[in-house]
């Protein structure tokens, strides 16, 4: 059975995590899914935190997002909405997607929100994207950094492109998720340098 992981609107939200969490749906390792309800949350908050960026883009963001991962839309999710319960209700719309795709885990920031009690019912888990992106490693390091060259331009991508992100201000989205997203990358950046270092002296 294939490993369904869906990605919630926050890990969406930095540019730089973003094109990882899709690298690795591209590959296989697992089947990222999303909803439009999703998309429609990650673009509202930011063209909130950056007006500058016009729409347009983001709409062409969107059309390659879902171009690029395949089967990637989850529908006929709506009526479980009601089905399912956490403490913030505008968030049931991920869970119940979650179990329409009969996804395994949930990849978010926003794990309070997601309690284990809540999920086990329906068999899924809310992982963090630091831990979700070590398995990913684990598995294929190749996969999600490329080489030494493309992990370093992803890194040092994350501090710049993201921090320009933040500078809204803290919270859900905006400056708090883009501190988690560098936080995350680099995190994993050091096991996945030591790890590729070794493939290549082998090479």
């Amino acid at each position: 059975m294939s490993f369904v992981a869906v990605y919630d609107a926050d890990v969406l939200y930095p540019s730089t995590l973003r094109d990882v969490l899709i690298r690795v749906a591209q590959s296989g390792l697992v089947q990222g899914k999303w909803t439009d309800q999703i998309l429609d949350e990650t673009f509202r908050n930011l063209l909130k935190d950056r007006p500058d960026i016009p729409s347009e883009r983001l709409d062409r963001l969107r059309t390659l997002m879902n171009g690029a991962v395949r089967d990637c839309l989850v529908k006929g999710y709506e009526p479980l909405i009601n089905a399912v319960e956490l403490p913030d209700a505008d968030d049931r719309h991920v869970l119940a997607a979650a179990v329409r795709a009969k996804a395994q885990v949930i990849v978010t920031f926003n794990l309070k929100d997601f309690p284990t009690d809540a999920l086990a019912r329906w068999d899924v888990e809310a992982v963090h994207p630091d831990a979700f992106l070590e398995a990913q490693i684990d598995l294929a390091p190749q996969v999600v950094y490329g080489d030494r060259g493309q992990l370093a331009e992803t890194t040092r991508h994350c501090d710049r492109r993201d921090h320009q992100a933040g500078e809204a201000g803290p919270g859900r989205f905006g400056g708090g998720t883009a501190v988690a997203c560098s936080h995350a990358l680099n995190t994993v950046a050091v096991r996945a340098a030591g790890q590729l270092s070794m493939m290549f002296a082998e090479a």
